[in-house]
């Protein structure tokens, strides 16, 4: 039996920008919204980020990954805004009616406005075009997060990490507080987009080498990963003829950016913007498809926390305001 749902407002993802986004549409006077998540509890990654870094601007203080999320959770619980959580949406159509399935069934909810609050993915080994085999012990940073701060288990003994912005600097810290042997840190870049106290907290604190202008050329193994080839590059980012050294390990973690997670969207006929790999939206974050709006990291990536929420703040105004006047222009 298909459960068959009526919303005005629709918002797809619950972590920072969808929950904020569902805030400000009840409190600007729509009531009848709902927020979709496949996770089982609202905040998204952030319940995987246990260090500090958040909030600061939202909250005046720093706080860790689960703390920001619960804040928003219990604004949003005091509200009593519906959420379907351990839900996934498999389709959008352009006249915003959503298939979503949990293990309750298959749900069909018409909603005469919807947010993607979608959030963004990690590029894969592929954006990285490395070659070799596909052996077990090549993942991303955030996957070997989840499987330390979730699970409470070891992704590998011996790791090299393909990256040095704040999330694989992070990764290789919370890799070596838990027993991993981070052999190093290899970045293509002259300098680590890292933030300062990242190296300082999270390679120097504990002597792991950082290789600058390397990168990683090819991975051994055919089961499992037995080595990595890493090489310096020129200023085109090339490997250097000569300059290719052999690294024994078991795990290769990959750091190599985030990208807008728009399947959802694209399938919909939101067009996208082929530079950011989001939404092409208008002054009111309202995509070619009227009614859907998009906001958050499935817009751009945003480099603060804090941001993804006061953007999903001016869109839940704006989806409230579409709602209530039919205006889609402020």
């Amino acid at each position: 039996m298909i459960d068959r749902i009526e919303v005005d407002i629709a918002i797809i993802g619950g972590g920072p920008a969808g929950i904020a986004a569902a805030i400000a549409a009840h409190d600007a006077g729509v009531t009848n919204i709902l927020i979709i998540d496949r996770a089982y509890k609202l905040g998204g990654v952030l319940n995987q980020c246990p260090h500090k870094g958040f909030g600061e601007l939202t909250f005046g203080e720093m706080l860790d990954g689960p703390t920001y999320a619960a804040h928003y959770a219990k604004m949003a619980n005091e509200r009593n805004i519906p959420i379907m959580f351990e839900t996934t949406v498999i389709a959008l159509t352009p006249e915003r009616m959503i298939t979503a399935v949990n293990p309750q069934g298959l749900h069909k909810i018409n909603a005469r406005s919807v947010i993607l609050a979608t959030g963004c993915r990690e590029r894969t080994r592929g954006w990285a075009g490395i070659a070799g085999d596909r052996p077990a012990g090549v993942l991303a940073a955030g996957a070997a997060k989840k499987f330390i701060n979730a699970y409470d288990r070891l992704p590998g003994r011996e790791v090299v990490i393909l990256g040095s912005g704040d999330i694989g600097l992070i990764a290789a810290q919370l890799l070596t507080v838990n027993g991993a042997n981070v052999k190093m840190v290899v970045e293509r870049l002259p300098k680590s987009p890292g933030l300062q106290h990242n190296i300082e907290q999270c390679l120097n604190a504990y002597g792991t080498e950082l290789r600058l202008s390397t990168t990683v050329t090819k991975i051994e193994g055919r089961e499992r990963v037995s080595g990595v080839y890493i090489a310096k590059v020129d200023a085109d980012y090339k490997p250097i003829a000569g300059t290719e050294e052999y690294v024994p390990c078991d795990t290769l973690l990959l750091s190599v950016g985030l990208t807008p997670e728009n399947e959802l969207a694209k399938h919909a006929g939101v067009k996208l913007d082929p530079r950011t790999g989001g939404a092409i939206v208008d002054d009111c974050f309202q995509t070619n498809l009227s009614g859907v709006f998009a906001c958050g990291n499935a817009l751009h990536v945003h480099q603060l926390v804090d941001n993804v929420s006061q953007e999903g703040t001016i869109v839940g105004k704006f989806a409230a305001k579409y709602m209530l006047e039919g205006k889609s222009h402020a």
